[in-house]
């Protein structure tokens, strides 16, 4: 799904950062790679997570940015196809935070390069 909507971006002309595998089991990994967001001064930010998906609401609550979230079909037991992370998502209460289908690369890119694209002719 991050690669599809990294695609998509790229395809409506935006330029993409990247980051992989910093999900909340190992909190102190997403600390470097929002610094390297903020000081690269990012548009929007969109967080890929499966599981429980609360990757995407420690995200938007330190972020200042908008912060798309795409629940990921992978997961089991009570999780199984991306159910659980879509719920957590939903009911998020980190204000700034989007959140498209489950497992909607595409839409979560579209929506991110809009978003981009539209503070770019702003400036």
């Amino acid at each position: 799904m991050a690669e599809e909507a990294k695609l998509v971006c790229e395809a409506m002309n935006c330029d993409c950062l990247s980051s992989y595998d910093v999900g909340i089991a190992g909190l102190h990994r997403i600390f470097p790679v929002l610094k390297q967001f903020i000081d690269a001064e990012v548009d929007v930010i969109i967080v890929v997570a499966g599981m429980e998906g609360a990757l995407a609401s420690i995200v938007s609550s330190i972020a200042d940015v908008p912060v798309i979230g795409v629940p990921t079909s992978i997961g089991y037991g009570y999780g199984e196809k991306g159910v659980a992370a879509l719920a957590s998502m939903l009911q998020s209460c980190s204000l700034g935070l989007t959140v498209v289908n489950i497992d909607n690369g595409v839409g979560a890119g579209a929506a991110a390069a809009n978003i981009a694209n539209r503070i770019k002719t702003k400036y």
